[in-house]
């Protein structure tokens, strides 16, 4: 048997510095040592960034006096977050989610600006392979969980309809799993992409979410374990919402009185996302909105305020000072 082929590491080319560095004998040479190598970083904004990474890093290192063994915690748990992820499961997203990263970068980039209807987290699984569903069809096929209408319009801050914005949407079924989690899945179940109509309007039919557990096979279920915190998200819908000239919108609504809302392992719930749902028992009804079975359904009205480049732009600007 012929040995492995070894794939040799070979120079990036870039010469030593000219710099004054002296070796490295003590624990604060290692820190100024290496923000002055940053200091060489050619993009400002790349220089910025990992000059404060450093800073805080070391400093974390140095204030809690990590131990070699804890480091090497460390490491191997960021390798399993790594070996974790597949091409439909991000284990990645899911750590900066409980750790409240994610919600934390969205909430600095998308600050609330008057009545714009505010974002919520991605979440780990929207996926690009949505059926376009016309208005008033189902992304659910029949049999996934409690029939479900939802409507309302997209518009603008000064209340004009936004025609032609194209709505991602997502959800699980009534089991708390994403078709994804599934691992016979051959097609999109419980999500779609539609357009709004000539007056801003959609409409159409899917499912009652239901609380779920995030996974919690991985490292990031283990972490949870490890800081005594729940796995359950309360219940969601996904939307994103897009159009040409807008910011795009990545939220989510959750309907009222799961008892999760308030300790979402991932931050996502805001206030101005929490909706009600109303129970509509007619059988005529269910019927005119294309339900096939049963006398009744629930009903989630909600309209979408979308903020302009401009707009958006000058929240921003707002937020950073």
């Amino acid at each position: 048997m012929s040995p492995p082929e070894v794939r040799a590491a070979v120079s990036n080319g870039i010469p030593p510095p000219v710099l004054d560095l002296p070796y490295p004998d003590g624990a604060e040479v290692i820190t100024s040592n290496i923000l002055k190598l940053i200091e060489l970083a050619p993009n400002p904004r790349v220089k910025f960034i990992f000059q404060n990474l450093v800073t805080k890093l070391h400093e974390f290192v140095n204030e809690t006096r990590v131990t070699p063994e804890e480091w090497m915690t460390a490491i191997e748990f960021l390798t399993r977050t790594g070996q974790t992820c597949t091409p439909l499961r991000q284990e990645f997203i899911l750590l900066s989610d409980v750790l409240g990263v994610s919600a934390l970068v969205d909430a600095l980039n998308n600050p609330p600006v008057g009545a714009a209807t505010e974002s919520s987290v991605l979440g780990p699984f929207f996926t690009e392979d949505a059926p376009d569903v016309p208005l008033g069809e189902s992304i659910a096929s029949e049999g996934k969980g409690e029939y479900l209408y939802v409507e309302g319009q997209v518009r603008t801050t000064s209340g004009a309809p936004i025609p032609g914005a194209v709505i991602e949407t997502w959800e699980t079924d009534d089991k708390g799993f994403y078709d994804t989690q599934y691992a016979d899945r051959v097609v999109a179940d419980c999500r779609g992409r539609l357009v709004t109509d000539k007056d801003g309007k959609y409409g159409y039919r899917a499912i009652v979410p239901v609380p779920y557990p995030i996974p919690g096979d991985g490292p990031v279920g283990d972490l949870l374990l490890a800081l005594r915190r729940h796995n359950i998200r309360p219940n969601h819908l996904h939307m994103m919402i897009d159009a040409p000239g807008f910011r795009k919108l990545t939220t989510a609504l959750y309907p009222e009185g799961d008892a999760y809302l308030p300790s979402d392992p991932v931050f996502g719930v805001k206030k101005s996302l929490v909706v009600k749902l109303v129970e509509i028992n007619d059988e005529a009804e269910a019927r005119k909105r294309g339900f096939s079975k049963g006398t009744k359904f629930k009903l989630l009205t909600f309209d979408f305020t979308l903020l302009n480049d401009a707009e958006a732009a000058a929240g921003r600007a707002e937020r950073a000072k």
